[in-house]
């Protein structure tokens, strides 16, 4: 991104916050369409190669810190596809979870999930279960990264979801799954929620 930042045009000058928040919701626009573009450019047996590794690096999580409930994410635009590894759990008796929008700006809802049943696509276009059987937030949770930095940032949509979900207390345990090429540099806005660790095939 070259040049000054676009600002709209106010009937005063914007204060100093106000154009810094602007500049930084512009970066982080360009920041997603750039990651959007990253992710889409793998090809598709390198990304089953790492699915299948990123799969066995969670099962390697779960036996080190084990979870009787976990919620998981369902793979939306190009995300790490890890059912393979839910079966495997759900197998060995883990309660899987998915995470369901309720209203906009509120915490994500979670609905029990068996690999094999049926889902439906809600209006957000996120799978959920067919069948919605709510439970209460899990106490650790699998979360998709856009994007992540070195401190345990992660870029998401935009939406706001997981750091409104993450924000109450007692926080759950979140483990970041992404591939190693989406690891980037950028500043965490006062509202983000760091994840306590990023899985990648690396």
């Amino acid at each position: 991104m070259t040049g000054e930042p676009r600002i709209p045009r106010a009937s005063g000058p914007l204060p100093d916050t106000a154009v810094s928040n602007v500049a930084q919701q512009q970066d982080k626009a360009l920041l997603r369409n750039t990651l959007k573009a990253l992710r889409r450019a793998i090809d598709p047996a390198t990304r089953h190669a790492w699915d299948d590794r990123i799969g066995a690096r969670v099962i390697a999580w779960w036996q080190a810190h084990p979870q009787t409930t976990l919620g998981v994410y369902w793979p939306l635009a190009g995300e790490p596809d890890l059912r393979p590894a839910y079966a495997e759990m759900a197998a060995a008796g883990v309660r899987l979870a998915l995470p369901v929008v309720v209203e906009r700006d509120a915490p994500l809802g979670f609905a029990e999930w068996i690999p094999g049943e049926p889902t439906e696509t809600d209006r957000l276009g996120v799978a959920v279960p067919s069948a919605l059987r709510m439970i209460e937030r899990p106490p650790a949770l699998l979360v998709p990264c856009l994007g992540f930095n070195a401190q345990g940032y992660r870029v998401g949509y935009g939406g706001g979801f997981y750091d409104r979900t993450l924000a109450p207390a007692p926080r759950p345990a979140t483990v970041g799954i992404a591939y190693a090429c989406q690891l980037v540099a950028f500043d965490g806005d006062v509202h983000d929620v760091p994840l306590d660790s990023v899985i990648t095939e690396e």
